[in-house]
């Protein structure tokens, strides 16, 4: 009982309106936000040679021939 007492004696804990993140607490979104943004352009990245791969055959699959004009073609008859 005595420690709990001591404990309650000696504990200064701020106030939750007092507690301010300051700019450490920022820079550490700023980083986040980055970090997320270099994932993304790794992940397309990433996704874009596995897609050239597979239209290469080097998965097992048949080679596919893409140009950009039957891609426009596909695109204008689906219009």
């Amino acid at each position: 009982m005595l420690d709990l007492l001591i404990v309650h004696l000696a504990d200064k804990t701020p106030d939750p309106t007092e507690v301010k993140a300051g700019p450490l607490g920022f820079a550490v979104w700023i980083f986040m936000i980055l970090a997320v943004v270099v994932i993304g352009f790794s992940l397309v990245k990433q996704l874009r040679k596995a897609q050239a791969a597979k239209d290469a055959g080097l998965y097992g699959d048949e080679p596919v021939q893409r140009t950009e004009e039957t891609d426009a073609s596909a695109t204008t008859d689906e219009r």
